[in-house]
């Protein structure tokens, strides 16, 4: 089993767990204060035997999330507690990142598999949702959690409410709510598909992307048009391949407010044709290689004919890619992979809408 960290991942580990009949628990961070290792929403899954899958900071947060999963999983009684990161410097054992962090370690989560299953489901078919968890402090800490669809959390009722979940969706960031008497605690996590890049091109650059993007969470479709260059074997396992004239297969591909899509054809021509397939289409990123020469003459030539309009060519990042001074297949999809991920985590729509 692989070590996954992104949330749909998580799901489908929890499932796996599950079926195996390994006890584990998850821990969740419901707060994060000042600066900390990682945000609200951060998540690791612990087995017993102190394997973890994702991650909720590392170090000595992670331990003592470590330490409390095992006792949780002895007791079978869910923990909440807090950590403080303010270390007073560093010659001290203690972490001075400066922030504080509330993290839940419930073991109860694996006797409900049916919410995994659900969540799983609605990410298969590329549909977003929150995992919704009530808190009942008191002398023994209770949680009940559930899986809630975009259109189950519209319709919600009672705590802690419609209109604040359906904002947290908005938002796509989790949030923790007290209720009015405190007697209850709402952790509201959003949960939406990982995003898709499509991959216009299968030569060195383009299986160089598809490598490095396999590692921060993109789900990967290449469209390739040599067949020499849609060979499986070039590309990491879970991608997927279509071989065929490129402007029809973009044009067949579901494009949406969660697919990135990377022009890296052979060359200016392949590109032209690709981008006019795709760039009135609803996605979240397009960008397209190429010299700062060509990218004004393929501006020149789309505006004459009619087929963008300045606004829509200049959203294209073009020149793609962050400027690191790549020169190499691998380093030219480093800085694309970093472009991908500042628009994904800057909040341009990785969301289905």
């Amino acid at each position: 089993m692989t070590r996954p960290t992104d949330p749909v991942a998580l799901i489908q580990t929890m499932i796996l767990l599950g079926q195996a009949g390994r006890a584990f628990a998850v821990a969740a961070v419901l707060r994060a204060d000042g600066s900390t290792p990682v945000p609200a929403g951060a998540k690791a899954v612990i087995e017993s035997d102190g394997t973890i899958y994702g991650t909720v900071g590392g170090g000595v947060v992670e331990a003592e999330a470590l330490r409390q999963a095992r006792r949780a999983l002895r007791s079978g009684q869910p923990i909440m507690f807090d950590f403080d990161l303010s270390g007073p410097g560093v010659g001290e054992p203690h972490p001075i990142c400066g922030g504080s962090m509330t993290v839940l370690v419930d073991p109860g989560l694996a006797n409900h598999p049916s919410g995994f299953r659900q969540a799983a489901a609605a990410m298969t078919q590329r549909k977003g949702g929150v995992w919704l968890t009530l808190l009942r402090p008191g002398r023994k800490l209770a949680t009940t959690s559930r899986f809630l669809t975009e259109p189950q959390a519209a319709r919600h009722k009672g705590f802690p409410g419609a209109d604040f979940i359906t904002g947290c969706l908005k938002r796509g960031s989790p949030s923790l709510l007290p209720s009015a008497d405190k007697k209850i605690q709402a952790f509201v996590e959003p949960l939406f598909p990982n995003p898709v890049l499509l991959i216009i091109g299968g030569g060195h650059v383009g299986q160089a992307l598809a490598a490095q993007a396999s590692l921060v969470g993109f789900e990967i479709v290449v469209i390739e048009d040599r067949p020499e260059f849609a060979r499986t074997r070039l590309f990491p396992k879970d991608v997927k391949i279509c071989c065929g004239q490129i402007p029809d297969e973009i044009t067949s591909f579901p494009v949406d407010r969660s697919t990135f899509i990377v022009l890296v054809t052979r060359g200016h021509q392949q590109d032209s044709a690709a981008l006019r397939a795709c760039i009135r289409r609803p996605a979240a990123y397009i960008g397209m290689i190429g010299s700062r020469r060509k990218i004004p003459l393929l501006r020149r030539q789309f505006l004459q004919n009619d087929w963008a309009s300045p606004e829509e060519f200049d959203r294209i990042h073009a020149p793609i890619g962050i400027d690191i001074g790549a020169i190499t297949p691998a380093e030219i999809a480093v800085s694309i992979v970093a472009q991908l991920i500042s628009v994904r985590r800057e909040g341009h729509t990785t969301r289905l809408r």
